[in-house]
């Protein structure tokens, strides 16, 4: 698959995608506001972010299918910014797979070369090299209407890459199949993406989706960037209160405290030791995982719902409804006594007015 990956990326160079101060106003709301990120070579970005926050519009931006109010768009050195989308060297897979209903597979996935009046050998070769790569070489004869919805998509994946592009786009591909399928198609576009090692932007509002395929993740709201890193730093060091509660499901609780004297009033009989508050009101956000059986918070278990090798406990800490994730052998049924520790590194604090996260953490 290296001489795949080498002919995808021949004339690439160190392809890397930067914005730089971005903005895209529609009628005096900026559904991208000042945005300025960088999307290394060869690596999968996911833009993750609920509807509206302007995820989707910064991919038809460096598309070029939207022209920015401001800001500057980078494939590389290369400004692209006032470039047609036909000129900047991108492939893009829309939500709807956008495939020729009247064409073939093979016609479908040619039809770029095609258009740039590409020698017929080298059409055929490089369809045939793209059927191979998404592994529907089998169904080339095939129209459109003949095919699965993951098949469909993996023609137009094959489309996007038979021109090989720069930057490979994709807009929520995964939305339109069912949950098996998209399971299936999440590992095949990392797998392509992976063996053409074609720089890659996935747009998606499913976390679970981003998490799990991508080298990065860029979290979006209101058209301003939250944070960006790989997926497990942003789970383990949210930047923001809006960072924890959009990542994990089920969602991180939050409990509005007070610190006094360096410890938070979890319940009666459990006080946390904090290190680096000021005394005064705090938001607590403690993740469904961080909490285990020993010897600490006396409660009793309202809901148990068995989730596979897990257990979801709720119970009532702080006046809040609680969640924490046990092993299913840890045996709690609806009415138990419980009695529950918690894990610090899954603990977080956040200042209750802005949600900002504060440098803060359990002592001990």
């Amino acid at each position: 698959m290296e001489t795949i990956k080498s002919k995808i990326n021949e004339r690439s160079c160190a392809m890397e995608l930067r914005l730089e101060h971005l903005v895209k106003d529609f009628s005096g709301t900026k559904a991208v506001n000042d945005v300025s990120i960088t999307i290394q070579d060869g690596k999968l970005t996911g833009l993750l972010g609920p509807s509206g926050c302007g995820k989707s519009t910064t991919l038809y931006l460096i598309s070029g299918l939207e022209s920015p109010t401001s800001g500057r768009i980078f494939f590389g050195n290369r400004d692209v910014t006032a470039l047609p989308p036909e000129k900047r060297g991108i492939g893009l897979v829309f939500q709807n797979y956008a495939l020729y209903p009247h064409l073939t597979v093979e016609q479908n996935i040619a039809f770029p070369l095609v258009n740039h009046k590409e020698g017929k050998e080298e059409i055929r070769r490089r369809t045939l090299e793209m059927a191979r790569l998404v592994q529907i070489e089998d169904l080339l004869k095939r129209k459109p209407g003949k095919l699965s919805g993951g098949q469909q998509q993996r023609v137009a994946i094959a489309r996007a890459l038979v021109k090989r592009p720069d930057i490979l786009l994709l807009d929520e591909p995964l939305s339109n199949l069912d949950a098996r399928l998209r399971l299936e198609m999440r590992e095949e576009i990392r797998r392509i993406q992976t063996e053409t090692g074609v720089t890659t932007v996935f747009v998606t509002h499913d976390q679970e989706e981003a998490m799990s395929i991508t080298d990065e993740i860029v979290l979006m709201r209101t058209g301003v960037v939250q944070q960006q890193c790989p997926p497990q730093q942003m789970y383990l060091n949210p930047a923001n209160r809006f960072v924890a509660g959009f990542l994990g499901n089920p969602p991180i609780n939050f409990f509005r405290l007070d610190v006094c004297g360096g410890t938070v009033c979890l319940a009666e009989d459990y006080m946390l030791r904090v290190r680096g508050a000021a005394d005064g009101p705090v938001l607590v956000g403690i993740r469904p995982e961080a909490w285990r059986l020993g010897q600490g918070l006396r409660t009793a278990a309202e809901a148990v719902e068995m989730r596979g090798k897990d257990l979801l406990v709720t119970f009532s800490l702080a006046g809040e409804r609680a969640r924490a994730i046990l092993d299913i052998t840890a045996g709690v049924a609806a009415g138990d006594a419980v009695e529950l520790t918690l894990e610090p590194r899954l603990v977080y604090f956040f200042d209750p007015e802005t949600g900002a996260r504060l440098d803060a953490e359990v002592a001990g």
